[in-house]
This record gives structure tokens, C-alpha cells and sequence, in this order.
């Protein structure tokens, strides 16, 4: 609840907990008081199907004793563990604390497992099959969500089985881009190329960096209008790894094929994101992942 942006919520929930309680209390507490008026035979005069009749009983005493002693968890547990509102209770405890603990546990029965491999470079890990398979593990748990199981992204989420790579495909490289996590950055460019038919130009000329089918004319008008381009991705387009901006000159569309898709990106920019892991995931774990990456486009070198 402390999720919430003021306390109205909290002390909402708080109060009709603890109105719950004491409203179970009384009940309890008048039912034991309160006899209805019966019949001589013990009955309250209620008849079904002709001959069911309805006793004026008082309740079991093990049915009291337990209510009894629901009421007392109830309140007890409310004491000690979180339940009302914002109230953190006397234990403390949460499912964060729960989870951080349970992480510890488990980093620290793999510590030996990964220490194996603390003096290895990472491309003697990546030819190792115990730590490839632990990688793999890192990799489906916490990757594969936006490159998919077999690793070879999809529209907007890069491939890492190829030698396409936006920052480095080095090991350390690949390392520092899961542990810092990446932003990728391209501003919308339609005003500095000029009107539309301009942008069209320039689409096809980009196409044309890469032998991909084009308007061989907009792509000559469109050459000039490149320079806006060129400082991020070089000249010829072909990429610079110091600031992720990809290869325009060889075959691999990350964000969509053609003249529209690449129309679109001038139009109105890109802004793509990858998570930080660091904290996340350990330095072992991370030296692993980034391993097990590597040899995805290094097969010779895999396991």
C-alpha cells in the first residue's frame, strides 16, 4: 500500500481491517448473549419441507474456541507482519526481503560454481560446457524475453548470433553492455532534410549503401541530403560502434526494411532501451552471460 501517492488508501484498508475484526468480535459476543424465544420442544417455530424444524441451540463450544481464537491470529498476525495499510509490523518483513534473501542464499551456494571460472578469460569460459550451460540459464531467465530463446532478436531487438553488433562484439564490450545496460538515441531529422519528397530521397539513398533494391534517381538526389546522417553513421554509413549507430551499408535492418520503414525513423526518431543488469545479476554471473553471447557468434569458440 505505501505504493499509493498519499495515505487515503492505507488508512482506508487499515480502518476496514480492523473494523473486520472488531465487528467478528461482537458478533461473537451478542450471538453468546442473545437467546431467541423458543418453543417448550427447544425450537424457534422455523419449519421447512413440512417437518424440518430449526433447534434454538447455542453454538458448540470447539466452534466458539475456535472463532475465539481466530480473532487472536488475526490480530497477533496484524501485529507482527504487515496487513494494515502501510504498516510495516514488528517482523518487518516483506516479499522484497523475502526475495533478497532467497537470492543471497542461492548466489552463495553457486559462489564455488562460478569461482571456477573467476581466472579464465571469457573466451576460454565460452569453450566450456558447464558454464555455457549455466549461461544459457542467465540468458533464457533474463534475455530471451526481448531477443528470443535461440537468440536472434526480432524488429527492434538485435540479433546476437551474428557479427552485427551496435557497441562491440568483444567480450568485454558485451560485458560492459549488460552490466551498464544501453540507450539508443536517433532525433527525428525530416526538418534538417527538408520536405518530404527530400526524405524519400534520402531513404533511397540509404538503401542503396547496402545494394538493396531502390530508386536509383531519389537515391542520387537523395546522396547530398546523407551529411545529416554522416555524423552518426559515418561516412558510407557504415556504422559507429562508439555511439551504437548501426551499420547502414550491409543487410541487417534492426528497425524495419524499405523506403516507408526507413521514412518513418527520419520522421519522427528512434529511442530504444536496454536494461542495466547490473545489480541484478553478479560480476560471475554477468562475466558468464556475456561468455555465452559471445560464443553465440563465435561457434568455433563454443562449446
Amino acid at each position: 500500500m505505501s505504493d499509493f501517492v498519499n495515505n487515503f488508501w492505507s488508512n482506508y484498508v487499515a480502518a476496514g481491517t480492523v473494523l473486520s475484526i472488531v465487528g467478528c468480535m461482537l458478533l461473537l459476543w451478542l450471538t453468546a448473549r442473545k437467546r431467541v424465544a423458543s418453543d417448550a420442544d427447544n425450537t424457534t417455530g422455523h419449519v421447512w419441507d413440512e417437518d424440518l424444524r430449526e433447534s434454538n441451540n447455542p453454538l458448540p463450544l470447539w466452534w466458539v474456541g475456535l472463532f475465539v481464537i481466530t480473532i487472536f491470529f488475526s490480530v497477533g498476525y496484524l501485529v507482527v507482519f504487515p496487513g494494515l495499510g502501510s504498516f510495516s509490523g514488528q517482523a518487518n518483513w516483506s516479499t522484497r526481503s523475502e526475495y533478497d534473501t532467497e537470492v543471497d542464499k542461492a548466489n552463495q551456494a553457486l559462489a564455488p560454481v562460478y569461482a571456477s571460472f573467476a581466472a579464465m578469460s571469457m573466451e576460454d569460459v565460452a569453450r566450456e560446457p558447464k558454464a555455457m550451460a549455466i549461461g544459457e540459464r542467465l540468458f533464457m531467465n533474463n534475455c530471451s524475453q526481448c531477443h528470443g530463446s535461440d537468440a536472434r532478436g526480432s524488429k527492434g531487438f538485435p540479433n546476437l548470433t551474428d557479427k552485427d553488433w551496435l557497441h562491440g562484439g568483444a567480450p568485454e564490450k558485451i560485458a560492459e553492455t549488460i552490466t551498464k545496460g544501453r540507450t539508443g538515441v536517433m532525433p527525428p531529422l525530416a526538418a534538417a532534410v527538408g520536405t518530404q519528397e527530400e526524405v524519400k530521397n534520402l531513404a533511397n539513398y540509404v538503401l542503396s549503401l547496402s545494394g538493396a533494391p531502390h530508386d536509383s534517381v531519389r537515391a542520387g538526389l537523395g546522396k547530398s541530403k546523407f551529411t545529416v546522417c554522416a555524423a552518426c553513421h559515418g561516412i558510407g554509413g557504415v556504422g559507429n560502434q562508439a555511439v551504437g549507430a548501426p551499420n547502414l551499408a550491409d543487410k541487417v535492418w534492426l528497425h524495419g526494411y524499405g523506403e516507408s520503414a526507413i521514412v518513418q525513423i527520419v520522421n519522427v526518431g528512434k529511442h530504444s532501451d536496454m536494461p542495466a543488469q547490473e545489480g541484478r545479476l553478479t560480476e560471475a554471473q554477468i562475466k558468464l552471460l556475456a561468455s555465452y553471447v559471445w560464443g553465440l557468434s563465435n561457434p568455433v569458440a563454443g562449446p
